[in-house]
Order: C-alpha cells, then structure tokens, then sequence
C-alpha cells in the first residue's frame, strides 16, 4: 500500500485538523496509508513577540511549504488564515473542505459576557483585528498581547489577572473545548479573520495523483466563500497580522462579503458590503477591498506600517 506524507505543524490544534484531514480521506476506502510528518514553523518558534512585530507573511506556513518543495511531504494542511494570498511558485491550494465556525468568541473567567464585562477589563488576544475591533466599540477595555496554542491561552486565562480571552471558535470545536465557549461574538462586531475556521490544503501542481485524491474531499460552497476574502486580502496586500477582517457568506444565491480595515486603536473602521455571483468571488473580493482604499484603507495600513516597525 503506498504511504502518502502529510505535513502538519505541532500543535494539538494542527494535528487534530491533519487527522481530521486523513479520516476523511480514509473514508473513502483509498489504497493508500497516511504519515504525518510534524514540522516546526516560525511562529511556533518566537512565542515573545507580537506576530506583527515578527513580521513577514506565511510565519506558520513557509516551512510547510518548503517540505512540500522539496518533496519531504506529499501535501499539507494549513488553518487558511495563516495561508499568505499568494502561492510560491510550483504549489496550489489543492483542496478546501468544508468550514468550521468561523465567528471569533470570547473565554471569560467568571462568565461575563462582552457587554457585562467590568469597565477596564484585561482582555487577551495576539490579533491587532481582534484588538480593534473589541476597542471600537468599548474603548475602556485593557488590551494585552497572549501568544501560544490553545491550551497555553486558556491556562493563562485562569492563571493571572486576565478577565478575559479571545479565541476563533472553530480552534476550540476542533479540539473538544467548546464548553469553554462563553459567548461566540457576531461578525457585526467582531469580523472573522480571511479564512478563520477553514482548512486549506497545499499539494505541488505538478503532483496529479495527489490532487485527484484531495479532490474527493473539496467542499466547493466554502472555496467560494474563502476565495471572496482571500482576493480582497490580496488586493489589500495585507498578512495575517494586520487588523483586516473579512466574511464572506451566502445571502439566496449570491455570495455577500463584508470587508474591514481598522485602525490599532480601534478609533477608525472601515467597513464595506457588497454582493455577486458565486462565479464572480473573485472579483467582488477584489472590488471590496477596492472600495475600503477608496474610503481610506491605504492611509492606514501605510500607518500601521511605521506602528509596528
């Protein structure tokens, strides 16, 4: 029986999507045994410092794709919101299965919700969107930078003064914590992340095998919906650790994709809907992000820039 490699990152939250992954492809009774190879990348490595303030794009992917370059690894599974908009050159986005939540939510120590939590309350999160966002609208609040996986944040809820922490809500499905889940904050006020709670999986384009076996597992309603955010971060020529939002949902027939770009303090946020064919995802992405510099975006994301150098 041929053995396939996948590449995963480390951690509980990675391995439990790769074998997630594999389960559905075993499931389809293929002759083929599945290894995972466990890789570790950047942003596992520097766990001191802001992602933003690392810099750079595809900090939890870049090794992961190297593997697959050099053929150490026959395909890997990424979280699609620490996939950069562009692919190097040789690999393809192979297959998206279907979405997890992907509303953000809030794990509070004494079960406030957002709005009940007490005026100055420390809140934990690494994303400059989520920051802004939650600052938006109650500029009181104590923003402080946690980094780590999943379990390392929840035990650093409960183990200092933190009030409260923000997480995406597919991570702690995933891993059997929803328990944990105090409120799942709605995109009106906390816009997702490009991609948040999709799995995207990388293959070489010249690899045809593998491509037609991932292709069994492609959820097509969730690559359009991804392809509307990716497309807008793309033209945005934002990472992952910029505080940009985007959620692309169906509204009937048609796709409908709210685009955001925000300011790190939160006192300035542009917002931006509109709606298309599915066939044209691409494009009504690129026609978001084209109205938010339209309305100031640039000047923004330019100012971030000097922020974070």
């Amino acid at each position: 029986m041929k053995k396939i490699i996948v590449g995963s990152r480390k951690s509980l939250l990675a391995l439990t999507q790769t074998k997630w992954v594999i389960d559905q492809l075993q499931a389809l009774n293929l002759p083929y045994e599945y290894e995972i190879k466990e890789i570790v990348t950047k942003g596992d490595k520097i766990l001191d410092v802001t992602l933003a303030k690392v810099g750079g794009k595809g900090l939890f992917v870049k090794e992961l794709e190297q593997a697959l370059l050099e053929g150490e690894v026959d395909f890997a599974v990424h979280s699609m919101k620490d996939m950069p908009a562009e692919m190097p050159k040789g690999l393809i986005l192979a297959t998206v299965p279907e979405r997890e939540d992907p509303r953000d939510c809030l794990v509070t120590k004494n079960g406030f919700t957002f709005n009940s939590l007490p005026i100055g309350a420390k809140i934990g999160t690494s994303s400059l969107r989520r920051a802004a966002q939650l600052l938006a609208v109650r500029n009181d609040l104590e923003i402080e930078s946690i980094r780590g996986n999943i379990n390392t944040r929840l035990s650093k809820l409960e183990n200092t003064d933190l009030d409260a922490i923000v997480l995406a809500a597919a991570g702690l499905k995933r891993v059997g914590l929803e328990e944990k889940i105090t409120e799942y904050l709605h995109p009106d006020l906390c816009l997702p992340a490009v991609g948040q709670g999709a799995l995207g999986i990388q293959a070489r384009a010249n690899d045809p095998e593998i491509l037609e076996i991932l292709k069994q597992i492609e959820h097509q309603p969730t690559r359009i919906l991804v392809s509307a955010e990716r497309a807008l971060l793309h033209r945005l020529q934002g990472g992952c650790q910029v505080p940009i939002g985007a959620y692309a949902s169906w509204a009937g027939n048609q796709v409908q994709l709210v685009g955001l770009v925000a300011s790190l303090d939160g006192k300035t946020i542009i917002k931006e809907i509109a709606l298309a064919d599915p066939a044209d995802a691409e494009e009504l992405g690129i026609r978001v992000a084209e109205q938010l510099l339209v309305k100031g975006a640039e000047e923004i994301l330019e100012n971030l820039k000097g922020e974070l150098s």
